[in-house]
């Protein structure tokens, strides 16, 4: 049985109802070639994953190229199945970008339209269906942004706009010179931060979906030995064992996909259980003491 797409906005994109981050897809984590990309990008959409999540800085500004080249190959059939979103504003420091001196943000109207073009040469696509705003820049001119934005749509180079990381103030004074699709922010149990500082209200509100990137709270969560994470981790196997002998990533992922907001899950994963226990997520509903047993073993006290 196929999962529906949504609707990320009223005018953005319908996207698939969990993301495929590529961020680890490259230099910076498996190091896949095109062929082994092809792999992956065939197994995600055969999973009704069809929304890739990418930046050009990934890889140190390789790993968008790889991916166009299986895209290439793959054909442009695969291409009008997927919806291809990216982001650009952060300027590294790397041997491929010998003009850069230090890491810093450029959100200025001529580097956000040169780098949705080089995104577009490097994925070996017309379009691209969502394109966001890497991190806020203290620089940031909302008009000039508001500007660039507009001659990318004008053009049939991008057909949305969003940002990631950006505050509730910082979202609301963008939108305010031009409509963005979503906001693309880190949100897990260990950083349950957007339920409380106004971010998903605002997009709530606004009927917006947000995207969530580290839904699973990465390596902190699987990797750190910190008494709060195994708290939280023994409250997660529990409740996994309670609904089905599921992972822990499907309980993760469930209790995300439990608020009303709507967050697509990005996740970035390379391996293809993970992947594949994303349909179990999507058919699990948490109770709602679950749900708030998670919050409070990961903040480790019981709500006001």
């Amino acid at each position: 049985m196929s999962v529906q797409k949504v609707k990320i906005s009223a005018s953005g994109p319908a996207l698939s109802r969990i993301a495929a981050g590529t961020m680890t897809w490259g230099e910076w984590g498996v190091d896949y070639g095109s062929e082994k990309m092809q792999e992956m990008i065939r197994y995600c959409i055969d999973l009704d994953i069809t929304t890739f999540d990418h930046a050009d800085i990934y890889g140190n500004y390789s790993t968008e190229a790889t991916f166009g080249q299986a895209l290439n190959r793959l054909g442009s059939g695969v291409r009008a199945q997927m919806e291809l979103v990216t982001k650009c504003g952060i300027r590294l420091k790397t041997k491929r970008r010998p003009e850069n001196n230090l890491k810093s943000y450029d959100l200025s109207r001529d580097y956000i339209i040169h780098s949705a073009e080089r995104s577009l040469e490097n994925l070996h696509t017309d379009y691209l269906d969502l394109f966001l705003l890497h991190r806020p820049s203290p620089l940031m001119d909302p008009a000039e942004v508001a500007e660039a934005f507009t001659q990318l749509r004008q053009s049939g180079k991008v057909r949305a706009f969003g940002v990631s990381n950006f505050s509730p103030s910082q979202f609301s004074l963008l939108n305010a010179y031009v409509e963005l699709a979503t906001n693309q922010v880190e949100c897990h149990p260990l950083r349950p931060q957007c339920f409380h500082d106004g971010t998903f209200d605002q997009l709530l509100a606004a009927g917006t979906r947000p995207m969530v990137w580290s839904p699973l709270g990465g390596s902190h969560y699987f990797k750190e030995e910190s008494t709060n994470i195994l708290r939280l981790r023994n409250t997660v196997k529990n409740l996994a064992e309670k609904y089905g002998d599921v992972g822990e990533d499907v309980i993760l992922l469930a209790w995300l996909l439990r608020h009303p907001v709507g967050a697509i899950p990005v996740v970035g994963t390379t391996k293809k259980q993970r992947l594949g226990n994303t349909r179990l997520a999507l058919e699990t509903e948490l109770a709602t003491e679950d749900w708030f047993a998670i919050l409070e073993a990961a903040t480790g006290h019981e709500v006001a």
